[in-house]
């Protein structure tokens, strides 16, 4: 039989599929269709692979696959020899039964291989396996991709006989299988393949295409079907239209990623158009016109090139009429009532001060075990006045207690009810209409942030102490009850609170301690909430790690600062910029070695060890003269550590690498006179601490 390679193409036609999760269905059906052809041995590890997806079509093109795989050799297990053979060597009745349900007997007993299976010797059988023909392994590529496909949501419809029913993302209506110009001979969901596809339904040039073979499918689908098959291609095309069309009038079309996608899963043949409203509704603050744009109509906003929101905005239709004058006024009137109802928002919201919504957030429920966003609030504000005391004394601590007992007050508004994305946004708004100042508005709508890993941070620090207050009431008041991340589970987005409050303490320099903060905070719950300091800590420390490390540090750097419990994470980055330069040094890799090397010693003592050296006991030479080596050298690091110089305190300790080595050449710590023991485990306690301030250097050695 013929083991002729030619390319391979297939295709599912499918009504409209879900616009979020096209560009996945499409990855996705690509990958597993080739894998589990791979695994049946029809296409080499290298082989490549496209894959399409349109708004009506899941296609992939796989190069090389094979008409028929090799054959292969297959050694199966049988049983163990004990029981497969009796004592005279004849078969037993087990092995007879299972050579049976092979399709095999008693005469292939002789060929039959003894070999070592764990402890004892099991029967084999070898035998050659015919190579899987492409109908057959395309057959179960299919059935196996289609129950793989991460589909969001599945529907149950009838096929045409009006009496079965498949379930599968849409329904589908036509399957194309071609390896060249030869069509496989497979079917899924009542569908048998063909060559047969359908382009764009109102521009195509015609109704059905019939697909010469697998290689012309992305050139007919253009010429003849009006459809860019591609979805990498289809969205560069709706980037390349829209940034052109913007740059034209001088402005500059919104960025986002998200939206970019789901525009290029609506349209087959995209073409961009320019549409505009009145300039009356630019009076609503931009962020709502921007959502109302993005999310209800799939609309491109344009800025100008300083960012602000024009009345301009860009339209991706998916026909291209000689006159778009009616698809550009039919746009323009359907986004006008959208934009009406973000301004009449805005001005009903207006009429009522944030203050007085307040006391509405006494009835609205936070989570039946926290009580209402009324007593959230109230946490909030005494954890952030807790915060703005050390840092800016009362004037901060009143402010930061204003904006936080008013950062929740929009909750409450038309505008964030209509657009839940927009709190923060709407409550620094409404806060400047109120007369309130930059300083409480912009920590309103900064309390937020950061949202997301790279996010910009509270611009002042009112809104700095605010964030930090509200997440850590979050991850405080959840964690007390025992909601705590499992897995990739994390419907309360703690780890994300946890990032924000590492960022905020680190990138901001806050000079607090990490544990007065979290106790602080528990103590803005009732007496009765769960007490979980230790967990929480644990977790920001697990966070911590994790940041670091993304930050382009070693994780051998980042352990040896993390496991020095630094009070103070606004010393991070010094300290692990410490640890670099330090283990650049000629006697870095022995220092570290040495610590490691007493911190084992102290932890195998019996007793809890204090730092203390007694001189009269230290009767080796070379412990005196660790001894005093730490005795010039110890002030020289301490007074560098607290004057902040990281750097200058660990290279101070270069100087020890010389006695450190004759000590423990020369001297026995664990003697039998327990006061020269303990002597000497007090000398190494003092080295210990001396040297692991900074971070534990018995993490650098290797």
């Amino acid at each position: 039989m013929s083991t002729e390679r030619k390319n391979l193409l297939v295709e599912l036609f499918v009504e409209e599929l879900p616009p979020k999760a096209l560009k996945r269905l499409g990855e996705a059906f690509a990958a597993a269709l080739v894998d589990s052809l791979r695994s049946q041995g029809l296409v080499a590890d290298d082989a490549s692979v496209t894959a399409f997806a349109s708004p009506r079509r899941l296609a992939a093109h796989v190069g090389g696959v094979a008409s028929r795989a090799a054959d292969r050799s297959q050694s199966l297990k049988l049983m163990p020899v004990s029981v497969a053979l009796a004592a005279d060597g004849q078969p037993t009745p087990a092995l007879l039964k299972k050579l049976a349900s092979l399709g095999l007997d008693a005469s292939v007993v002789p060929q039959l291989k003894r070999q070592p299976d764990g402890k004892a010797e099991a029967l084999f059988h070898d035998s050659r396996v015919a190579g899987a023909t492409l109908a057959a392994g395309l057959q179960k590529a299919l059935d196996d991709t289609l129950a793989k496909l991460p589909i969001p949501k599945v529907m149950q419809y009838q096929l045409a006989d009006g009496w079965t029913s498949v379930n599968f993302v849409r329904p589908a209506h036509g399957l194309v299988a071609l390896h060249g110009s030869n069509i496989v001979d497979v079917g899924v969901l009542g569908l048998t393949a063909g060559r047969t596809t359908h382009g764009h339904r109102f521009e195509a040039a015609k109704p059905t295409i019939e697909l010469r073979d697998a290689d012309s499918y992305a050139e007919q689908l253009a010429t003849e079907g009006a459809v860019i098959a591609g979805f990498a291609e289809r969205r560069l095309e709706i980037l390349k239209q829209l940034y052109s069309k913007a740059l034209t009038h001088g402005l500059q079309p919104i960025e986002d990623d998200a939206l970019f996608d789901e525009v290029t899963a609506l349209v087959e043949r995209p073409n961009v158009l320019l549409c505009q409203f009145e300039t009356e509704f630019l009076d609503v603050p931009q962020e709502c016109l921007i959502l109302t744009m993005k999310a209800n109509q799939k609309y491109f906003p344009l800025l100008d090139l300083n960012g602000k929101l024009t009345n301009k905005f860009l339209v991706v239709s998916n026909i291209r009429p000689a006159d778009a004058s009616r698809v550009i006024e039919g746009n323009e009137r359907v986004v006008r009532p959208r934009l009406a109802d973000a301004k009449f928002f805005y001005d009903q919201d207006r009429k009522k001060t944030l203050a007085s919504r307040v006391p509405g957030l006494a009835k609205v429920v936070y989570h039946n075990k926290l009580g209402t966003q009324g007593e959230r609030v109230e946490r909030v504000c005494a954890i952030a006045r807790a915060i703005a005391e050390p840092l800016g004394g009362n004037a901060l601590a009143d402010q930061a207690e204003h904006a936080a007992l008013l950062a929740k007050a929009d909750l409450l508004t038309d505008m964030v009810g209509e657009f839940p994305e927009l709190q923060g946004i709407m409550g620094g708004y409404y806060a400047r209409h109120d007369g309130l100042g930059d300083d409480i508005a912009d920590a309103i709508e900064d309390h937020y942030r950061p949202r997301f890993a790279g996010d910009t941070l509270p611009r002042n620090s009112v809104g700095v102490v605010v964030a930090l207050a509200d997440k850590l009431e979050t991850l405080v008041g959840l964690f007390g009850i025992g909601q705590l991340p499992s897995g990739d589970k994390d419907p309360f987005a703690l780890r994300r609170h946890a990032l924000g409050v590492i960022r905020l303490l680190i990138e901001c320099e806050l000079p607090l301690e990490l544990a007065p903060l979290i106790s602080d905070a528990f103590k803005a719950f009732p007496a009765t909430h769960g007490q979980a300091q230790a967990e929480v800590a644990f977790f920001l420390r697990e966070r911590l790690t994790g940041y670091l490390r993304e930050a382009g540090y070693s994780a051998q750097e980042v352990d040896a600062v993390v496991e020095a419990r630094p009070a103070r994470w606004a010393d991070i980055p010094k300290r692990l910029a410490a640890v670099r330069a330090f283990a650049a040094l000629p006697e870095a890799a022995s220092l570290a070695a040495a610590n490691k090397r007493v911190g084992n010693i102290l932890k195998k003592s019996d007793a809890v060890t204090q730092p203390s050296i007694n001189a009269t006991l230290l009767r080796e030479p070379a412990e005196a003269a660790l001894a005093e080596a730490l005795a010039a050298v110890k002030p020289r690091a301490d007074a560098a550590f607290e004057s902040g110089d990281y750097s200058g305190s660990l290279q101070a300790l270069a100087a020890l690498k010389s006695p450190v080595d004759t000590f423990f050449d020369d001297v026995m710590v664990n003697v039998d006179d327990p006061a020269l023991r303990a002597n000497r485990l007090g000398l190494l306690a003092t080295l210990h601490a001396a040297m692991n301030r900074i971070a534990d250097l018995s993490r650098l050695a290797t």
